[in-house]
């Protein structure tokens, strides 16, 4: 419910936006949708590819791999798995949340699915080899993942308490 419900704010600020846009110039409106058809057609691709391979991780994962690696009694072995895992995945947000989501359904614990992801979110290998040790002086990434590292650890252990 809460999905349909952030769709829903979605959609609405995205028909304010259109009004704004025909308020200003009605050429904009045909500019933005074209726009937004071209972002849709480049995402698609991956969006796709993202969506059927967590599909299929999750058929194939063996719930007994899940529920004894990444399940509620793996404890700090499943946090380390989840932390290196969710740091070495490539790809955008279709990849990381769809293998959690995955991952949950396999069996994995909700505490250790976070861990994954915001290690996967906080210290991506993938971004840091290709985006910012080519864009980001070295001492801000240093720091970065100073700061980063131990967030996936507590976010899990936080989840615990709520779960």
């Amino acid at each position: 419910m809460i999905v349909l419900g952030f769709a829903v704010v979605l959609y609405l600020v995205a028909a304010v936006m259109v009004i704004m846009a025909a308020r200003r110039d009605r050429a904009s409106v045909g500019v933005g949708f074209r726009e937004a058809w071209d972002q849709l057609l480049a995402v698609l691709p991956a969006l796709t590819v993202g969506i059927l391979g967590a599909g299929f991780v999750a058929a194939l994962m063996p719930p007994e791999l899940a529920e004894t690696y990444l399940g509620e009694g793996s404890g700090a072995a499943g946090y380390a798995i989840a932390y290196v895992i969710g740091a070495l995945t490539p790809g955008g947000p279709v990849v990381g949340f769809a293998l959690g989501a995955a991952a949950i359904k396999a069996g994995a614990s909700v505490p250790i699915v976070v861990v994954y992801v915001t290690a996967w979110a906080l210290v991506s290998l993938n971004r840091l080899l290709i985006w910012e040790l080519a864009t980001v002086p070295k001492k801000v990434i240093v720091e970065r993942l100073i700061v980063s590292a131990p967030i996936p650890i507590l976010t899990g252990l936080v989840m615990e308490l709520l779960v």
